[in-house]
């Protein structure tokens, strides 16, 4: 007996992929697994009714703690971003990949599953964390060059329900950091994204008038909303609804995806947008300018290998020490003001802060301005030495 575990989502992509693992590919038993990262409690009850009609056994687990701990804090240290992307997606992909990984193993499957095309990048990080398994890797998908068209007429066949129509195809990702929107004419560079897509945000336009909020951080991680100690998935969860109702946090970009193509996404990341807003102000405060300097250089680093999947590289976890390092001083309060789509720092404060007042000030003559004289001389020097060399 062919036994195959499938990373299920409940969407068009893995609901068609059940049937066809036995029409196309022989096997005689599927067991889907839906790994809860933060995505609405409703998908999850109609992933798991839809499971239940079309596969043999299904998982469901719940990895929202673990999520928050070892993979958005990391990524909040990090600033993870990859061009102007906030990583949303792809820092859940290898945390489900392992989760499919660990039901494969328990139930002795002979094969493992994604419903990835051949054209984005989730399928190379679903198979960077299942090629290590030396089971056999299925991607109907991507083997039979499928359409969503071609999809959508297979599920009615096969009584499966989805979301998806011809008019409205949105292939939509969502977890407790980011929801993605993309597909139909939203892959259109020139079209304008109907307001129906979005459901974390209200348009900029509607939003109310400014509110501010007050993060606290310890260690590089949120640990205080408005003055009140949440853990982190509750943390999250309130600052992507009061974002949301001001309309922060939208993004729509052109993405250069790890193939080479260039794509079209539009995504939704309130708490993400406040957050590293904040983390990354409160860094400005108290870490070296030299240690900015570098630590931009490893943020970047960090992010090409997330964004990748890439979280079992050597030099993943070479970058993360690194970075913990320099947190131990991220502590402090940061206040940022929220309006009509914006998210701006307008106070922050911290014991670690390198700022002084008495030294900056204009007043203060504990500095003695005289003594910039000699710098001055100097720098003039340099600038005649280049002056000349050119």
């Amino acid at each position: 007996m062919k036994k195959v575990v499938l990373a299920y989502s409940g969407g068009l992509d893995t609901s068609v992929c059940v049937p066809l693992l036995k029409e196309r590919y022989g096997c005689d038993y599927a067991i889907t697994v839906t790994v809860d990262v933060g995505q609405p409690e409703k998908e999850i009850q109609q992933a798991e009714k839809k499971a239940a009609v079309i596969s043999d056994k299904h998982y469901t687990i719940d990895a929202k703690d673990e999520f928050v701990k070892d993979y958005i804090f990391p990524l909040i240290k990090a600033n993870g971003s990859y061009e102007g992307y906030v990583l949303g997606t792809s820092i859940a992909r290898p945390l489900i990949a392992r989760k499919v990984v660990e039901v494969a193993q328990k139930e002795n499957a002979d094969a493992l599953c994604h419903g990835c095309t051949g054209k984005g990048n989730d399928q190379l990080r679903f198979e960077a964390v299942f090629r290590s398994t030396g089971l056999e890797i299925m991607a109907p998908m991507r083997d039979m060059n499928l359409t969503r068209d071609w999809e959508m007429d297979y599920a009615k066949k096969h009584g499966i329900p989805v979301a998806a129509t011809r008019s409205k195809p949105w292939s939509v990702d969502e977890n407790i950091w980011s929801r993605s929107i993309e597909g139909g004419r939203l892959e259109e560079p020139d079209f304008i994204p109907p307001e129906e897509i979005f459901e974390w945000t209200v348009s900029p336009e509607k939003a109310p008038e400014a509110a501010t909020v007050d993060v606290g951080f310890k260690g590089g991680v949120p640990v205080s909303l408005d003055g009140e100690s949440l853990g982190g998935v509750s943390l999250i969860q309130e600052l992507n609804r009061i974002g949301g109702s001001h309309g922060v946090g939208r993004t729509d970009m052109i993405e250069d995806r790890v193939l080479g193509l260039k794509a079209r996404e539009n995504y939704e990341h309130p708490a993400a947008t406040i957050l590293l807003t904040a983390h990354k102000d409160l860094e400005r405060l108290v870490l070296t300018r030299d240690e900015l300097r570098f630590k931009s250089l490893v943020d970047d680093t960090w992010s090409e290998l997330a964004y990748k999947g890439l979280v079992d590289e050597p030099l993943y976890a070479d970058l993360n020490a690194f970075i913990d390092k320099t947190q131990e001083r991220v502590a402090g309060k940061v206040k940022v003001r929220l309006y009509k789509g914006s998210a701006k720092v307008v106070a922050r404060d911290s014991q670690f802060a390198l700022y002084s007042a008495d030294l900056s000030s204009f007043d203060s003559k504990t500095i003695d301005q005289k003594d910039a004289e000699g710098y001055c001389k100097y720098h003039g020097f340099q600038a005649r030495m280049y002056k000349k060399i050119c």
